[in-house]
């Protein structure tokens, strides 16, 4: 089975490099971009085959180590 593990930043937290690429992208001429949030993708195979118990591990992996759940949000999908 496999995890993928989405992390943003929570609404409100600076984003500097969200800034930074908005910021190239204007200079290339793409001015229609308004706010840019940037964040983590992360993939996680795991030998587990019960979706209950990946999920339940995966999420301890995320608040303990793969996600700061101060700033920061995750989203997991699980896939066969």
């Amino acid at each position: 089975m496999k995890a993928r593990i989405h992390i943003t930043l929570k609404n409100g937290v600076l984003d500097p490099q969200g800034r930074a690429i908005a910021s190239a992208l204007h200079a290339l001429g793409f001015n229609s971009v308004g706010d840019v949030r940037q964040g983590k993708y992360i993939e996680v195979d795991l030998a587990e085959t019960d979706k209950g118990k990946a999920k339940a591990a995966v999420e301890q992996m995320c608040n303990r180590l793969l996600a700061n759940t101060v700033i920061e949000n995750y989203a997991i999908e699980l896939v066969d």
